[in-house]
């Protein structure tokens, strides 16, 4: 275990707190996973990349990891505030297909951005929908004390429990809440446990209960979930900024109600000791939203010719708690600061690893201790790499172990990437990278000949195809598309 403590920032106490664990040796984490009713934009992606680095900075000290990250496939719906239509209904619906084709599909998609993102797998993927047995007997013994029933289903009253709210920060001074009363509801903020069919109607994903058929609401389930496979109280829990408003408050309440608990002065009523959020991701142009077609997704980074893992570095350059805004340019700038980064690994993977502890890295390994162990500074843990990287006149196997270290962290997979992985290439290119290859060569020996005239012509010709070859650029890169 590393020497500094982990301190990290509570959003329910607004405060830097040290991490101890609730059980000795062990961290137990559970992440707000996607609704899998269209493909995560790349600003949902940041919360998994944040919440990856937080499970791998915890390993990294030395506590055994368990980590869920749940799998929304039923009872979100298109308003937060428990308003409009079931996503996944209003989907299905759509597209003319099965709900359960449409979960299929966005949950593989959503994978294959984990994966590509490098984001390890969690202890287990928790989908909703086989958890409805237990969102029953869950919601069967808080509503009692805590529920009523309405036409439309049973809704919890945020009144029978104390501080709701104090997460988000919800009531102002003049006691208001942020959400405008509804009819039927004794307190503006009550929320949905189950929903019932409405009469006449019938769900794709519909179950019998004793408030009548129909599915459980969106707050429901990661209680449920969190408190099954973690149990009451669990170490951290996290999720995307906008969370922090309805989602997480409303958690909290039907935890305090399931345990008994007291009001939130102690943070383990709540369910986790410590509540984690990133902030969002920026974007100005408009097309991150999902109602503008063709929004940013991954996909759409590496249609363009960006390496994913690109993304991840934009991610880290950035604290957690901060905006970060998305631009081309930015992203750009981030492969590139990769490309140095691998152009010096690239030179150690012949290396054997060997004992990290030199004095030579000591500033750098206590500077990259220091930085995770500040509240998962990142971008300070960036710098102490590159400076661990550029260390001279010390052995290669023992630079190796250390960068090795570093990136079990910060998970670029800098021993897996190549410069030429990392070539910006788009998919609609009209040449292949053997044509780009073959030119290339033509050219060296045009210009070995001093025949500059063939070389010249070989350039104007590939640039005419959109490929730039770049002599005497310091990365050593010979062309980008």
């Amino acid at each position: 275990m590393t020497q500094t403590p982990l301190k990290l920032f509570n959003s329910l106490t607004r405060t830097l707190e040290t991490f101890t664990p609730v059980h000795e040796g062990e961290a137990r984490v559970y992440t707000c996973g996607p609704t899998v009713y269209n493909y995560p934009h790349i600003g949902n992606m940041r919360a998994y990349v944040f919440a990856d680095v937080l499970g791998r900075t915890l390993s990294w000290k030395g506590y055994s990891l368990t980590h869920i990250i749940n799998i929304t496939d039923v009872g979100h719906l298109t308003d937060d505030g428990d308003a409009g239509e079931d996503k996944m209904e209003k989907m299905a619906a759509a597209r003319a297909q099965s709900i359960w084709d449409i979960a299929r599909h966005y949950t593989q998609a959503y994978w294959a951005d984990v994966e590509a993102l490098n984001i390890r797998q969690p202890a287990k993927w928790s989908i909703a929908t086989d958890y409805i047995d237990d969102m029953i007997a869950w919601a069967e013994k808080i509503a009692p004390e805590h529920c009523y029933e309405l036409d439309s289903g049973l809704y919890f009253d945020v009144s029978t429990v104390k501080d709701y709210g104090r997460l988000a920060r919800a009531v102002t001074e003049d006691g208001e809440g942020r959400i405008e009363t509804v009819e039927g509801k004794r307190n503006a903020a009550d929320f949905a446990i189950w929903r019932k069919t409405p009469a006449g109607e019938s769900r794709q994903m519909e179950w019998d209960s004793p408030w009548g058929r129909g599915a459980p609401g969106w707050h429901l389930e990661c209680s449920v979930m969190g408190e099954k496979l973690l149990g009451f109280p669990f170490d951290i829990h996290t999720g995307g900024i906008d969370h922090r408003e309805i989602h997480h408050p409303n958690e909290i309440a039907q935890n305090q109600a399931f345990c008994g608990c007291g009001g939130l002065d102690v943070a383990a009523n709540s369910g986790a000791r410590i509540w984690m959020h990133n902030n969002f991701l920026v974007e100005r142009s408009g097309k991150m939203s999902k109602s503008a077609g063709e929004f940013l997704r991954l996909q759409l980074l590496i249609d363009k010719g960006y390496h994913p893992l690109a993304y991840r570095m934009m991610c880290l350059q950035a604290h957690y708690r901060s905006e970060l805004e998305f631009s081309w340019d930015g992203l750009g700038a981030a492969l590139t600061r990769l490309k140095r980064i691998v152009m010096v690994v690239e030179r150690l993977r012949d290396a054997s690893p060997a004992d990290p502890a030199h004095p030579k890295f000591a500033p750098m390994r206590d500077k990259f201790d220091a930085a995770m162990s500040d509240d998962l500074n990142t971008a300070a843990a960036l710098v102490a790499l590159e400076e661990a990287l550029a260390v001279k006149k010390v052995d290669d196997g023992v630079k190796r172990s250390v960068i090795e270290d570093m990136d079990r962290v910060l998970g670029l997979g800098l021993f897996d990437l190549t410069r030429a992985a990392l070539r910006i290439r788009p998919k609609d290119a009209a040449i292949t990278e053997a044509e780009i290859e073959a030119d290339l060569l033509r050219r060296k020996e045009a210009r070995v000949a001093k025949d500059f005239a063939a070389s010249d012509a070989i350039r104007e010709s590939l640039a005419a195809r959109g490929v730039e070859v770049m002599d005497g650029d310091p990365l050593g890169w010979e062309w980008k598309l």
